[in-house]
């Protein structure tokens, strides 16, 4: 029997039973209505859970069939979380989800077209590489990487092979983050002379007693390329519900809410001053540092970064928590409003509830003419990238793009750790004349895990 019949038959013997075939979308054609991408989930805590899996598995093209963690627990109640949407969904048992305790096996598998990664931030870029490697499509949760370094090998290995890697900055798929960025760059506040963005700081936190480590927990794959320290329960995930994890909170991990929550402002910012593919001239910056217990990420902050056009952005929690546009005629002002990705998102509701407001309401009403700038209109990130693996649109949040975005908030934090004004040059991606600086942009990486070796071997 050919191939190709084979395929079809076996794709009618499936759906009387009401169960996917697992077949590559290329399969079939990117055009075909019979396209259905099949989805493995990579990481299955708090964002998956309440984020990620539900804007996914809303999109008929979508299908979730595999889920892979390193805590064997979460592991299983992802794959039960996917499976009970789905039979909700279509009224019946209609999916079992494979399940991988190692996500590398989850890559290998020829059933799978693209992978969501919602790990922890120092578990983001390697993943991504070893996907595109294995030629799977990717959402991948921002920040893009943990260094300057990790990020520009994961642009280029995404270019490389072509996938398609869609960074969570899902703001631009946000209708007032997109009418803001437009109106500033069609001229509606005149000339953009200043942005302000707020943006929390974290509290300070307990010492942490060593524990044993849960037998559910891989905890030596999931330190990763980071220094071996011993197991503490705030310095990973909750063992017993999916609120915020500790992780968040600590330097070996990521570097708080300057990449946390600062990727997603500084990303739409970028959108409004027409700086997604640079980075500032100058960054300088204060913070508050904890002097005591394990959590180690910034407090209050205030960072200024300076372009070569003059432009000034400000990013500080004294600032509510969204972006303010200053132009010489008027500013716009534009938050997520009562929006929150998780339930856990360290966002004040009542302080935030306004969307989109301006000094005039007359910008807000504007109408922009054909000749005018506009973006691509999204309502959802996840089905964008749907719509990019199916030849159907555009990417919003590119790799480069998240690269770039992400780059402001790493710089900004080397600033914090230095205190001092730093030169940035955008094009060679580092520090001028500034050796102790320049240190930064990349760290050791505890074998055998990490970017280089991954990056060196496939060059």
């Amino acid at each position: 029997m050919k191939r190709r019949n084979f395929i079809k038959k076996t794709a009618l013997a499936t759906a009387a039973f009401g169960i996917p075939t697992l077949v590559p979308a290329s399969v079939f054609g990117k055009n075909s209505p019979s396209n259905t991408i099949h989805i493995g989930q990579i990481g299955a805590g708090r964002i998956a859970r309440e984020h990620d899996l539900p804007s996914t598995w809303k999109h008929e093209v979508a299908r979730i069939v595999a889920v892979s963690d390193l805590d064997s627990k979460r592991m299983l109640e992802g794959k039960q979380y996917i499976e009970a949407a789905y039979a909700e969904k279509m009224g019946k048992p209609y999916l079992e989800v494979k399940t991988y305790g190692d996500y590398r096996e989850l890559l290998l598998s020829k059933d799978i077209d693209a992978v969501i990664i919602s790990t922890p931030d120092h578990w983001h870029a390697q993943p991504a590489m070893e996907a595109a490697f294995a030629g799977k499509h990717v959402y991948l949760q921002k920040p893009t990487s943990l260094t300057i370094q990790e990020g520009r090998q994961l642009v280029e290995v995404v270019e490389k092979t072509g996938i398609k890697l869609q960074l969570g900055t899902q703001q631009r798929s946000s209708e007032q983050f997109r009418r803001a960025a437009e109106l500033v760059r069609n001229g509606r506040i005149g000339t953009l002379q200043t942005v302000k963005i707020g943006l929390p700081g974290d509290p300070s936190g307990p010492a942490a007693t060593p524990m044993p480590i849960p037998s559910n927990l891989n905890y030596e794959m999931w330190l990763g390329s980071t220094p071996e320290i011993p197991y503490a329960e705030i310095g990973v995930h909750p063992q017993h519900d999916y609120s915020r994890p500790g992780w968040l909170r600590h330097e070996n991990y990521g570097a708080g809410m300057i990449t946390g929550w600062g990727q997603h402002h500084f990303d739409s910012a970028a959108w409004g001053m027409n700086t997604e593919f640079y980075g500032p001239q100058y960054i300088e910056a204060v913070a508050d540092f904890p002097r005591s217990g394990f959590w180690n990420v910034h407090g209050d902050f205030m960072v200024k970064a300076t372009y070569d056009n003059g432009l000034v952005m400000l990013c500080s929690g004294n600032y509510p928590n969204g972006i303010r546009y200053e132009g010489s005629e008027g500013w716009i002002w534009v938050s997520r409003g009562n929006y929150v990705a998780s339930s856990s998102d360290p966002v004040t509701q009542g302080n935030n509830a306004k969307a989109l407001d301006a000094s005039d309401p007359k910008i807000l009403n504007s109408v922009l003419s054909e000749n005018e700038i506009k973006f691509t209109q999204s309502s959802s990130h996840h089905g964008n990238w749907l719509d990019a693996i199916q030849g159907k649109a555009e990417l919003l949040s590119p790799v480069e793009i998240g690269h770039r975005s992400c780059s402001v908030c790493l710089i900004s934090h080397i600033a914090m750790k230095l205190g001092r004004k730093l030169e940035w040059n955008s094009s060679k991606e580092e520090f001028v004349n500034d050796a102790e600086a320049n240190s930064y942009l990349s760290r050791a990486q505890r074998a055998p895990w990490g970017t280089d070796k991954l990056y060196q071997e496939n060059r």
